[in-house]
């Protein structure tokens, strides 16, 4: 789907595409019914972002379908609404316990590989969720998944940290740091 700079247009377009077997008449008035509220919505509560306005009134198929089917149109049901078939905590676990696990147990080289794969799903299940925007998705992997590991890399096969074990724990801590708080930002910012 091409977008625009325009997120409501975007959305109105889809809105207007996925009733396209409706009468022309009742689909325009459902494009400016839904047009209204938005930009109702948007003057009387300015603060909220234009997107959690568009999540709040629902998926376009699933406005269409129901329009579909108060119409009377063959075939239009109401299509389901999309849920996330992975809780959101999944992938956040899968991003941060393992990373613990190797840095409580470092010598088991078992332990790292399944590290780095359950890692890697947690990544791929994050971004593949439903439950938080693109740009939160961006920032939660880089933030849990991979700034950690690069700085661990960089710590362990360079000279670049200093000899010891307090440097060792110092620049662990400051993972496991990163690691809680992308953890917990994106636990607070997860779509309902």
């Amino acid at each position: 789907m091409k977008t625009t700079a325009d997120p409501v247009r975007d959305y109105l377009a889809a809105v207007e595409r996925e009733a396209s077997a409706l009468p022309a008449g009742r689909r325009q008035e459902l494009v400016a019914d839904l047009a209204e509220h938005i930009e109702v919505t948007r003057a009387e509560q300015p603060a909220i972002p234009v997107g959690d306005i568009l999540a709040g009134l629902g998926d376009p198929r699933t406005i269409a379908a129901t329009a579909l089917a108060e119409a009377g149109v063959q075939g239009a049901a109401p299509a389901p609404a999309r849920r996330g078939k992975v809780h959101p905590l999944v992938p956040l676990l899968m991003l941060t316990v393992p990373y613990l696990l190797v840095i409580l147990l470092p010598d088991v080289y078992a332990l790292r590989v399944g590290s780095g794969i359950f890692r890697i799903v947690g990544g791929v299940l994050l971004c593949t969720s439903v439950h938080w925007r693109p740009r939160q998705k961006v920032i939660g992997v880089t933030a849990i998944g991979l700034l950690p590991v690069v700085a661990a890399v960089l710590w362990n096969e360079t000279t670049i940290a200093p000899a010891g074990e307090l440097p060792a724990l110092v620049g662990n801590l400051i993972s496991l740091t990163v690691i809680a708080v992308g953890s917990v930002w994106l636990w607070r910012s997860r779509r309902a």
